[in-house]
């Protein structure tokens, strides 16, 4: 086996959580490969919806965290020249029980120096033209919500890593084994003295039994795409609908939320079943990314489900004021989580590092995330 390098550290998986590792221990002045096994990115980092959004994570260090992410994120991709906006974020609510868990909500935070406002109808009117104005009753705004297209930062973070750090990307190599400060791969090997694996599920393939019997749950989101709409049609801040309260982290505090989530048990249990999580963003292009479903564990089928797709889409023109809704592309993503942890961070082996199990929550904390591993790692 030849030697093809040496490095000061080494990532496994050039997505989301790969690339954030990258830039900050590149930041630290390191000499930094990655490895993908693909010659492109195509696990659930490219299917990603593109919403930084702290608004969906636990109060308390979750929700600081993701904050801290959301600011490094603005400085990431302001000093690298991709497209991104920050929208911002409505939830909106047509019946009184989901009133009821917004105004709870924004009186828990009247004191705590998080920034949200619970807006009239008239008040949702002015920040955004795609909320629907019929039977709406209120409206959370949150500031901190950022919108970023996961095909343009997947394609075009590498090369500015590249140029700005020279971090080296190895494609089409699979990581097949690491005896610290070997790393073996495609019939080559590198000597890397730190190593950390960002690949997702993919993990197994090195760690095989580092979470035996931890339980780890298998979810898979289905989501869709539109074709783009005139320059002249903006749908503004994300918007999510009342079912979005009932599987956010952040408003399962309110004492309030039982009764809603009865009602739509009673009511909608399809929606239950399937975790439709009804939100929608705008990308650059002028696209709305529209999700999401969750389906869990032995429920995950290899083929998506056309009933899904329906229910996403009844659910969301409940609150979305569009002109049409063209369908350009659908997908599904599978992550994973941890059932008692927010996220995974271990050591299986000397020198290695192994960071997973985020669930929906990748994007959205991953620059926070890494810069705590890799501050915490190598000080």
């Amino acid at each position: 086996m030849s030697e093809a390098g040496k490095f000061d550290a080494g990532v496994v998986g050039a997505g989301i959580l790969g690339l954030a590792h990258a830039y900050r221990l590149a930041l630290k002045g390191l000499k930094v490969v990655v490895f993908e096994r693909r010659s492109r990115p195509e696990g659930a980092s490219i299917r990603n919806n593109g919403m930084i959004w702290p608004i969906g994570q636990a109060s308390g260090k979750k929700y600081a965290l993701a904050l801290r992410s959301r600011n490094l994120w603005c400085e990431l991709l302001k000093e690298s020249g991709i497209w991104h906006e920050e929208t911002g974020s409505l939830h909106l609510a047509y019946h009184q029980d989901e009133a009821q868990v917004l105004q709870e909500f924004a009186s828990s935070l009247a004191s705590s120096g998080v920034e949200k406002e619970l807006l009239t109808s008239a008040e949702v009117a002015k920040r955004s033209q795609a909320a629907k104005q019929k039977g709406l009753i209120a409206g959370l705004w949150s500031p901190a919500e950022i919108c970023v297209d996961p095909r343009e930062v997947l394609s075009k973070l590498p090369i500015w890593l590249t140029q700005k750090f020279g971090v080296q990307f190895v494609y089409e190599t699979t990581v097949t084994g690491y005896v610290q400060p070997v790393l073996a791969g495609g019939g080559k090997s590198w000597r890397i003295p730190r190593l950390f694996v960002c690949c997702g599920d993919s993990y197994e393939a090195l760690f095989p039994r580092v979470f035996e019997g931890e339980g780890i749950l298998r979810c898979k989101s289905q989501m869709m795409r539109t074709t783009p709409y005139p320059a002249d049609w903006k749908l503004g801040p994300m918007l999510a609908g009342g079912l979005a309260l009932t599987d956010s982290k952040s408003f399962e505090p309110c004492l309030s939320l039982p009764t809603l989530k009865k009602r739509f048990s009673d009511t909608a249990p399809l929606l239950q079943k399937f975790g439709v999580n009804a939100t929608v963003s705008q990308n650059g292009l002028g696209e709305l990314i529209i999700g999401q479903s969750h389906e869990y564990g032995a429920e995950i089928e290899p083929f998506d489900k056309h009933e899904i797709d329906m229910l996403i889409i009844d659910t969301l023109i409940g609150f979305l004021e569009v002109p049409s809704i063209r369908i350009a592309a659908k997908w599904s993503r599978i992550t994973t989580l941890h059932p008692s942890r927010d996220y995974s961070v271990v050591s299986p082996a000397p020198g290695a590092t192994l960071i997973t199990n985020l669930g929906d929550a990748d994007m959205t904390l991953a620059l926070g995330l890494a810069e705590e591993v890799v501050q915490e790692r190598l000080g």
